[in-house]
Parts: structure tokens; C-alpha cells; sequence
């Protein structure tokens, strides 16, 4: 799904990256809730590239291994295909420096891999409930500016990935802001999503 500005022509994009199960048109509305305050952005909800058993979409298989490095690894190629199609369609080839990933759990997962390992060096980045497997991050992607944010009652994927992956990030040079939020489980709350709408307008005035 995509979302034009009123004018058609659009200075940002956003890339909105679906948890396991999923599909893009279950973070729309978020997308459209933040279509006032970003009038002049674009707004995409793609699938991920694979199916999973339930009907719905998956970045990479789990199967009980979230942790498991191989995997996201193996996701990268149809990752990265899927953005590169995205990001050419919206007239970005060139702009990524114009364009935002905000994901959600297996979204945030390999949002923050396509930036940490320096693939996608793009103007921000917002990581819900996600993580970031233990190794080594290259300092040359740095520049994007990270918010993770995190439930702490989240009982899929632990707060401390997050509060870990803040650590990866930062010894490699990036801006990072990580808020846990107390109360809060595997989800996006209200608060959360205002949080991430302040950062993304924050970080473009940039």
C-alpha cells in the first residue's frame, strides 16, 4: 500500500516494516494517522517477501530462533530487493537520505540489520520491539539517526534487546535514542507512536 501527499510530489518517505504473520496494511492506519503532520511525505506499507504458514507475511523464518544471526542474514537479499523496489517506485533512487524505516518486531529486526550493517544508509530510523543480533557493527552507516522504543512488559522479544542494541549501535558512532516504556508489551502504544512522530520530524528539520 502506498500513501501520496496531497500534492503529489513528496520531499520524504516512509517505509513502514511489518512484524511475522502480518502484512503492510496492518500498520495503514498508523500511516494515515500521521499523514497531517507529514503532509508532504510518502507513506508505504509493503508485504514482506515471504508467506508463513498462517497465511500471513514474514521477513525471515523463525521457527523458535529469533536470535539466530544466519537467518536475518539469509533474509538480506529479498530484503533489500523489496526496499530497492519500494524506494524506486516513490522516486527516491538517490534520496535515501529522504527516507525512514519505522518496523515493528521482525520489521524493527531487519530494519535495524539493514542499517547497523551498513546496506541502507538512510535518514532515520524507528525500531519497535525489535533487536539486533550480538557482532560487530561497521562505523561507515553511523549517520542515520536510531529511535528504539520498547515495551517493558514485552514478553516476545525482551526490553533488553533493545536497551543492548542501543549499546551496538552507539559504540559504532550512531545517534540513538531508546525509550523503554513501562507498562507497555509487544505493540505499538499511543505514546510510542507520538514519540516516533516527533523523532522523524525532528530528525528531517535536520
Amino acid at each position: 500500500m502506498f500513501l501520496k501527499p496531497r500534492s503529489m510530489t513528496a520531499s520524504h518517505l516512509i517505509i513502514f516494516l511489518h512484524g511475522i504473520g502480518a502484512s503492510g496494511e496492518q500498520l495503514a492506519p498508523l500511516a494515515s494517522s500521521w499523514r497531517a503532520h507529514l503532509p508532504d511525505f510518502a507513506f508505504a506499507t509493503p508485504d514482506a517477501p515471504v508467506r508463513n504458514s498462517y497465511g500471513g507475511h514474514q521477513w525471515f523464518k523463525v521457527d523458535g530462533m529469533q536470535l539466530d544471526p544466519g537467518r536475518i542474514r539469509q533474509a538480506r537479499e529479498a530484503f533489500d530487493r523489496k526496499i530497492r523496489d519500494v524506494v524506486s517506485r516513490e522516486g527516491f533512487d538517490g534520496r535515501l537520505d529522504h527516507v525512514a524505516f519505522v518496523g515493528v518486531s521482525q520489521g524493527a529486526i531487519v530494519a535495524l540489520d539493514g542499517v547497523a550493517s551498513a546496506r541502507w544508509k538512510i535518514g532515520a530510523l524507528v525500531a519497535f520491539s525489535g533487536l539486533l543480533p550480538p557482532g560487530p557493527v561497521p562505523p561507515d552507516g553511523g549517520r542515520t539517526p536510531v529511535l528504539l522504543i520498547h515495551g517493558a512488559d514485552d514478553r516476545t522479544i525482551p526490553s533488553a534487546a533493545s536497551t543492548i542494541a542501543a549499546g551496538q549501535l552507539r559504540s559504532a558512532g550512531f545517534r540513538v535514542e531508546l525509550d523503554v516504556e513501562p507498562r507497555v508489551g509487544h505493540t505499538i502504544s499511543t505514546t510510542g507512536a507520538g514519540k516516533a512522530l516527533a523523532f522523524l520530524q525532528s530528525a528531517f528539520r535536520r
